[in-house]
């Protein structure tokens, strides 16, 4: 399947089905509304995995500059049930980060729910490493685990 997947910019018409799989994916899922505020405010570091016409996976990015230095942080990472563990998650995280290099970022950040051990251990894989926690960083209390990824160039 992984040939059959291509990654692009994510577009205003995307937003019911990346709203859907967002619904599918999270707790608290965020609604159209702001994946289109988002989209709207990072729409080059924002991407859409497609399956054959249709969306099955989206990575939410930002490049933030902080005046001492940029970096990239993904807000927001999800592929749809029948399509994880088929390295689309993956394929969306290495595009981000190759737009987050071109936008001259030295490292990419995230934030992953404490009792979310699989994306934990897929960001450890992916070279992300834990740095420290954020207490009750979700909206039902749950800490948060910041990870980053240092790019060497």
């Amino acid at each position: 399947m992984g040939a059959e997947i291509t990654i692009r910019k994510a577009r205003q018409e995307d937003i019911g089905a990346i709203a859907a799989i967002e619904a599918e994916s999270f707790p608290d899922p965020w609604d159209a509304g702001i994946i289109a505020e988002t989209l709207a405010h990072f729409p080059s570091t924002f991407f859409v995995a497609e399956h054959m016409g249709k969306v099955v996976g989206f990575i939410i990015g930002g490049t933030e500059d902080t005046g001492e230095q940029v970096y990239g942080h993904i807000c927001n990472l999800a592929v749809t049930g029948p399509c994880r563990g088929l390295g689309v998650g993956r394929m969306l995280v290495r595009r981000a980060e190759r737009q987050f290099a071109i936008n001259l970022a030295t490292g990419v950040q995230l934030e992953v729910r404490v009792s979310n051990l699989a994306a934990r251990q897929f960001y450890r894989r992916l070279g992300y490493r834990e740095v420290f926690m954020v207490d009750c960083y979700y909206a039902n209390g749950e800490d948060a685990v910041v990870m980053v990824k240092w790019f060497r160039f």
